[in-house]
Parts: structure tokens; C-alpha cells; sequence
């Protein structure tokens, strides 16, 4: 009697692909979408220079941009351009026609001095934050004010601000303050949307990170399978990746701060307990054998 041969297998449908690959697509689509939207707003926040001051012919334009802040010393750099318009300037206006001081407001570590129809170079300042702590990081804010006031030849002159933020870690808003014969702006400063978002995957990632472990010391301890070393590796690197994991948080943020105690601390506890666990439950399998099979 000839075999039977085994029937062919029936070759799976390139339609029935379909409903797997088509949700994935436009996932994929949407994704894209809200990202390069959210990139594009922020791009566009950045790029937004905020007027404040006077409007007079003859005045001092002060062209102060973020360049960075270090939320650590509670302290930011700011860039500042100077160009006195009108008949107060002089080489097409790139140079005072008298000594021009421009006094800054009490957050600001010093004022500028710039001599007479001497070329006017920019100038990077620090000013204080106040009323925020890098411990609260990722969702840290800090305030401060911003504000210049020109003296021409010791005479009160107009001046007028355009604030900008180089700063992508930070996202800043800036109001203006009522001030007589000034430009002044009060700052209020928050990390930035990519940020946030970025700061939260992290957080969900360590959580994943732990309950994966989780589940897998507890199959290691319940079966009792012994020193699984392969098991006991990925838990001691898992350990250890998440430190380094940690440390690529965007703003270098302190040990201590808000997202070690949401996640990161409590996922490292859970992790080395789970691999102590394991290792103790393995041993205890390996010298007694015999209690091993009877129990299974």
C-alpha cells in the first residue's frame, strides 16, 4: 500500500494580513502626526520674540535671549544685544553717542556699561530664579523678573525689550510688568512639553522594568527551579540598566528628585529584592533536591 502523503498546508492569505497591518498603519500615522504637530508648536514658542517698552523713534532696543538655565544653581544666562535707535546711535547705530548705562532689575547679577561711540558688543548676564526647586523635577517651575533701564549721558532715556528663549529644555512665559520709564517682564519657566513627555516614559519604563521582574521571581521561587542563571542574569543587568537608564534624564536632575521617588528608587528596591529572593530560593533548591521533586 502506498503512504498516504501528508495534504499540503494551506498557503495563509495575503488578505487576511490586511486587518492586522492596516490598525498599525494609521497608529503609526497618528503618531507621527501628533509629534511633529507637538514639535512644531514648540519650535514656534521658541522662536516667538515678546515686545515690551517703548515705541519712540529715539530709544534703546535691548535684545535679550535665554541661551540656558541651570536649574541646580537656580540661575540663568541671558544673552543680551544692545542698539540705540535713532538720533541716540551712531555707525548705523551699532554705537552709543554718549556713555549709555542700562541699569537691571535686582535678579540681575550687574549692570551693563558701555562707552561712548564705542562699538557695542553683547554681553551674557546671569539673572536669579526664584520660587522653585529642582527636587519637584520633572514638573519643577521657577519666576523671576527681567527688566532694563538706559541712561544715555546720564539722562533718562526710552527704552524697549524683545525677550526670546533659546532654552529647549525649558518652556517660558513672559508677562509684562507696568513700570515707569522701563521695559520689564515677569518670567515664569517649566520644562517643555518633549520633556515632560520623555520624563513620563521613563517613569512607565522603570515601573514595566519591575513588574517584569516581579512575575518573573515569583514563576523562579514557585517552581523552585533552582539557580536559573540565565534568569539571575537578566535581573542583575535589569538592576543595573536602569541606573544608567536614570541617568539619561534630559537636565542631569539630582538623586532624590520627584521621579526617583516615583519610580525609580522603588523599581530598584523591587528589583534587588526580587534577585535576592531568587538567588535564596535557588540555593535552598539546590541543596535539597529531594524536598524539590516531593513538593512538585
Amino acid at each position: 500500500m502506498t503512504p498516504a502523503s501528508n495534504p499540503p498546508r494551506p498557503r495563509r492569505s495575503r488578505a487576511s494580513i490586511l486587518p492586522v497591518l492596516l490598525p498599525i498603519a494609521v497608529l503609526i500615522l497618528v503618531t507621527v502626526s501628533v509629534g511633529s504637530w507637538l514639535q512644531l508648536t514648540e519650535r514656534e514658542a521658541i522662536d516667538t520674540v515678546r515686545t515690551v517698552g517703548s515705541a519712540a523713534g529715539d530709544r534703546v532696543d535691548v535684545e535679550a535671549t535665554v541661551q540656558s538655565v541651570d536649574a541646580a544653581a537656580r540661575e540663568l544666562v541671558l544673552r543680551v544685544r544692545v542698539a540705540p535707535r535713532g538720533t541716540l546711535g551712531e555707525e548705523e547705530e551699532t554705537a552709543p553717542v554718549a556713555d549709555l548705562s542700562l541699569q537691571t532689575s535686582v535678579a540681575t547679577l550687574g549692570d551693563l556699561e558701555f562707552e561712548a561711540h564705542e562699538r557695542l558688543a553683547t554681553r551674557d548676564v546671569q539673572v536669579a530664579l526664584a520660587d522653585g526647586s529642582i527636587s519637584d523635577y520633572p514638573f519643577d517651575t521657577y519666576e523671576t523678573d527681567i527688566g532694563f533701564r538706559a541712561l544715555l549721558g546720564g539722562k533718562q532715556v526710552p527704552v524697549r525689550l524683545l525677550f526670546s528663549n533659546n532654552d529647549v529644555l525649558f518652556s517660558i512665559s513672559a508677562t509684562p510688568t507696568p513700570f515707569p520709564q522701563a521695559a520689564v517682564v515677569r518670567v515664569e519657566l517649566s520644562r517643555s512639553g518633549s520633556l515632560l513627555v520623555f520624563a513620563v516614559f521613563m517613569i512607565v519604563v522603570m515601573w514595566a522594568l519591575a513588574a517584569s521582574v516581579i512575575i518573573g521571581a515569583w514563576y523562579l521561587t514557585t517552581r523552585r527551579e533552582g539557580l536559573v542563571w540565565p534568569a539571575l542574569a537578566w535581573m542583575a543587568a535589569t538592576l543595573f540598566a536602569l541606573s544608567a537608564f536614570r541617568n539619561t534624564a534630559p537636565g542631569t536632575p539630582p538623586i532624590g528628585c520627584a521621579m526617583d521617588w516615583m519610580a525609580f528608587l522603588w523599581a530598584e528596591t523591587i528589583i534587588a529584592l526580587c534577585l535576592i529572593a531568587v538567588v535564596l530560593t535557588g540555593v535552598r533548591a539546590a541543596l535539597h533536591p529531594d524536598d524539590t521533586h516531593h513538593t512538585r
